[in-house]
């Protein structure tokens, strides 16, 4: 009766409160000191998986190994499967034992059901045979009653918070990200904002450029196996299954899921979300844990939710990228204005002072160009300066910025490059713009070009252009159709 007793306020306990660890802590508490086991684990049943897997446990050495047993098979297995309590007098006779916890001789696991759900398993073990008497199988399977209600009590309770805090969180993100219209800005707060309402261990947003996928943003603890601006195989993975159904896709045990294609080196569970807007895939959103598990079914709504959120606001960031865009752009040719050329030196100043790194300014001048408006008409004359924008840009990288700088002249940055690069990049110019033949121009057209480097001809945006415009016109004196360089003017040119 003494046992009895003190049984009926361990499970008083246990219900008196509805946080899901405080339950799991004193379920465990009470088998230790009410039973005196060596060794128990709560083992909680995936559904999807139809495994059970240890949420919880003293007494077992797993070294961080995480433990899944299928319905059916071992002792607990066979309970959850049976709803009937098993037990091993001796672990060493019994077929059905798949655990090798080290010095176990007994072992008795009891399903934890409610309303005919089968919820866990409580799985305790001894160091001695036969531990396990009939009054105390009897109190533990009393008691598993008491446990397993308290357990799916804190876990509804659990699932209200849940859904009260993503609520909230929706709610948060549609005002934060819709005032938010600079693409890049908003992908970071994107994935900050998910990670702070919908945990996790790391986020990332991968967008469709030119239909390639592309990794645009991510943060996070975990260790990326990708950065930003590398492309990904949307037709693979996780990825293709998400853009293919415009569903989420959850995965709570990664390494189980066949042509998976790991993104973070600690990733073992993930969910991937279509991003949708106006029926087109603009890319994916990517949650991934650490841990098995992370991700419920009932966390599928509100992240869907999020994803549409997230969708509609990088579809007005691009809408105001575009047109912001339009603002930085020549009438004339279609490249980049002079207004985008201040703008984007003063970006590479900073950034190579910031680095250590350094960068050239080209200015290229078409040669005698008043004479050819003169002679041929302006229609024609802007024709020209359309084809030589159009040759010089197919000529450059994707990283260097090509401006009309004003009338007849370009400037032209080239990140990252001294100024023997940038030398050949503008003699390379010079002859093939030589070498084009202009329709309807009667004579070859050319360039002049002045280089100089930041910062050994110019630390300041104003040395650093007229250093460059210097040496252009240097070039135009002497004999045009020639590129010079700001040190050849400090030297012996």
């Amino acid at each position: 009766m003494q046992r009895l007793a003190i049984l009926y306020d361990a499970s008083q306990a246990v219900l008196s409160t509805f946080d899901l660890d405080e339950v799991l802590s004193r379920i465990l508490g009470i088998v230790r000191d009410v039973f005196h086991l060596d060794k128990a684990a709560i083992m909680l049943l995936d559904g999807k998986m139809q495994e059970l897997y240890v949420k919880t446990q003293f007494g077992w050495d797993l070294a961080g190994e995480t433990i899944r047993v299928p319905l059916g098979k071992g002792l607990s297995g066979t309970a959850a499967q049976t709803r009937k309590l098993v037990y091993a007098p001796d672990v060493s006779q019994d077929p059905r034992y798949i655990l090798p916890v080290a010095a176990t001789r007994s072992e008795v696991a009891i399903p934890l059901v409610v309303r005919e759900d089968v919820v866990g398993v409580l799985d305790c073990q001894s160091n001695q045979l036969d531990f396990f008497d009939q009054d105390t199988l009897e109190l533990l399977r009393l008691f598993s009653t008491q446990a397993s209600i308290a357990l799916s009590n804190a876990r509804l309770y659990s699932l209200e918070q849940r859904r009260r805090a993503q609520l909230e969180a929706i709610n948060a993100i549609a005002r934060q990200t819709t005032a938010v219209l600079e693409i890049g800005e908003l992908l970071e707060q994107v994935c900050s904002l998910i990670l702070e309402s919908f945990g996790g261990d790391h986020a990332s947003v991968l967008l469709f450029e030119d239909d390639r996928l592309v990794l645009r943003a991510h943060q996070g603890r975990l260790t990326p196996l990708f950065k930003i601006g590398d492309e990904l195989p949307a037709g693979e993975g996780l990825f293709a299954r998400a853009i293919d159904s415009r569903k989420a896709v959850v995965e709570n045990d990664v390494g189980k899921v066949p042509g998976y294609l790991p993104g973070f080196r600690e990733t073992v569970s993930a969910v991937c979300l279509p991003l949708v807007s106006f029926g087109q895939v603009l890319g994916v959103l990517a949650l991934e844990s650490a841990s098995c598990e992370a991700f419920l079914p009932a966390d599928v709504n509100a992240l869907e939710s999020v994803s549409d959120i997230c969708a509609t606001a990088i579809q007005n960031a691009r809408h105001f990228d575009r047109v912001r865009q339009l603002a930085y752009l020549d009438g004339v040719t279609g490249i980049f204005n002079r207004r985008y050329f201040e703008l984007r030196i003063a970006e590479e100043m900073a950034r190579s002072t910031r680095h250590g790194l350094i960068f050239s300014v080209i200015m290229v001048d078409i040669d005698r160009f008043k004479q050819l408006n003169d002679e041929f008409g302006h229609l024609l004359g802007d024709e020209v300066l359309r084809q030589a924008s159009a040759i010089l840009a197919q000529q450059l990288r994707k990283s260097d910025v090509l401006s009309r700088y004003g009338g007849e002249e370009f400037a032209i940055i080239t990140p990252e490059t001294g100024l023997d690069s940038a030398l050949a990049v503008a003699d390379k110019l010079r002859r093939v713009v030589e070498s084009w033949h202009f329709p309807g121009v009667a004579r070859p057209v050319t360039i002049s070009a002045g280089v100089a480097e930041f910062p050994a001809q110019g630390g300041t945006r104003d040395e650093l252009v007229k250093s460059a415009d210097e040496a252009l016109y240097a070039a135009k004196q002497t004999g045009r159709n020639r590129v010079v360089t700001a040190q050849m003017l400090r030297g012996t040119f």
